[in-house]
Formats: structure tokens, sequence, C-alpha cells
């Protein structure tokens, strides 16, 4: 099967996760050397400073860590009343979470206390929208937390298990459909704007066959975010089995939170369009 890379740039601009960085060169060591480090103990990735999956999930819940503590504030601006504060925090938090997300997608080395900010900012974001779809549809974030949950656990385990893989093919067709699933979103978001549209969830309000064009669109979009997970899984295997610098465990984390905020927002969108 042919390999694929990531296309979350935090993982696809970087060799050492798309299987593309140079292998380690091996020394050439004699036979009382090679007895040697036969008689040590085993070292862990830890102690070799080599990026592991036990590091890694340390990191992304360090991350999440901020990010909920961050969230809890923009949640309680928002709810149980939508105020001024819960608005700004929305905005402040959305354009600084873009711009800490675009720099650190595109940095070759990962930069903690920029990952941090990141994750503090796109908390405040993600708070202030959950506190205000919460006020407005009680008990909603949690359902969105849990579906997020469900999805990760499923992707995780059928990767875990073989029983689905990242291939070339299926990733080409996921980046046309992610480009097509953008240009849609971007149009939606200029039609809003503009008073072109005045449905509350703009071309997502439109009813085909009985059915809202937003849970259609929502649920293609949830099985993107799916299918980003397991290529942001193939990443983080590829990047510890080539035993990359333990550093890079930092970019990893970031590129499954990145992932793991877009499928929690459609999941939370999908519901509220139920709800409404």
């Amino acid at each position: 099967m042919a390999e694929a890379s990531s296309s979350n740039p935090a993982f696809s601009r970087n060799p050492v996760f798309n299987g593309k960085g140079a292998p380690a060169q091996v020394p050439t060591i004699s036979a009382e050397g090679l007895q040697d480090m036969y008689d040590r103990p085993a070292a862990t990735p830890s102690e070799t400073d080599r990026m592991s999956y036990e590091d890694t999930i340390v990191k992304t819940v360090l991350m999440f860590v901020v990010l909920l503590a961050t969230a809890a504030v923009g949640f309680i601006a928002n709810f149980p009343v939508p105020t001024v504060l819960g608005l700004g925090l929305m905005i402040g938090g959305v354009i600084g979470g873009l711009v800490f997300g675009l720099v650190n997608a595109f940095k070759r080395e990962p930069s903690v206390p920029l990952i941090m900010l990141y994750a503090a900012f796109e908390g405040l974001a993600i708070g202030s929208i959950s506190g205000f779809f919460e006020s407005q549809w009680s008990g909603i974030v949690l359902q969105a937390v849990l579906a997020t949950l469900a999805v990760f656990g499923v992707t995780l385990a059928l990767f875990a298990s073989g029983k689905i893989r990242a291939s070339k093919r299926a990733t080409k067709i996921f980046l046309i459909a992610i480009i097509g699933y953008g240009l849609f979103s971007l149009l939606n978001f200029v039609l809003m704007i503009t008073g072109v549209v005045t449905d509350p969830w703009g071309l997502r309000g439109a009813v085909v066959f009985g059915i809202p064009l937003g849970i259609v669109i929502g649920l293609f979009a949830v099985l993107l975010a799916a299918y980003s997970l397991v290529l942001d899984f193939d990443a983080i295997k590829k990047g510890v089995q080539a035993g990359a610098p333990r550093k890079y465990g930092w970019s990893a984390a970031f590129g499954l939170v990145l992932t793991l905020v877009w499928l929690y927002l459609e999941l939370l969108r999908i519901i509220a369009i139920f709800r409404s």
C-alpha cells in the first residue's frame, strides 16, 4: 500500500512525520561492544530523548489542561446569558487561535510557548462558543463532548487494530473533499455577513428532501475530521518509529488537538441544527 502523508500542516511540513526523514546512521561496533550493549538494561524513549507514544499523550493532556482552563473562562462569560464580555472573548479567542494556529502549523521546530498560547486562545474561543450554545440548548455541550470522545475512541480503536489505514489514494480524495468543504464554508460565511442569506445557519439552513442541508454537510465534515485523525495517528506512528527527537511530541500534540477542536465544533453545530 502506498504511504500517505498527513494533510495536517503540523505533520505534513515536517519530514519527521511524513517518512521522508533521513534514517539514523548506524556506527560500526565490535563484538565486545555489542555484548556490552546486550548486557545493559533497555533504555526507555525518555532516557534516549526520543519521541514516544506516552510522552506525546502527556503533552496532549497538558495542552488540553490549558485549553480547558481558558475555555471555562469563556464559557462562564456566555452562560447562562450571553454577554458583551463573552462576545469579546469569543472574537479575541478566534483571532488569537487562528494566528497562533497558523504560526505553529508552519513552524518546522516546535515552540512550547507558542503552542500553549494557541491552546489558551483556542480555549477562550471554544468556551465562549460553547457557553452561547449551552444558553440556547441546554445539555448540548455535554452531548458534543461525548460525541467527540466517541468518534475519537472508535477511530483510534480501528486504527490500532489495523482495520483502517491511511492510503495515498484515500488521502488524495480527502484533500479534494476538504478543499471543497473549505470553499463552501467560506462562501456560506460571506453570504451570511453580507445579508444575502438571512438564515442563522446560512446555506446550512436550507432543507433538501425534508433534511436540513447543514446536517448532511456536517456529517460529511465529521467523516473528514475522522479521517484526519487517522492521518494524525499515522504521522505520530511514523515519528515514533523513526526515533524522532522528543521535542517533536509537541508538534504531534498540537496537530492532534487541532483536529479534535475541529471535530468538536462540527459535532456541536450538527447537534444544534438537529435541536433547532
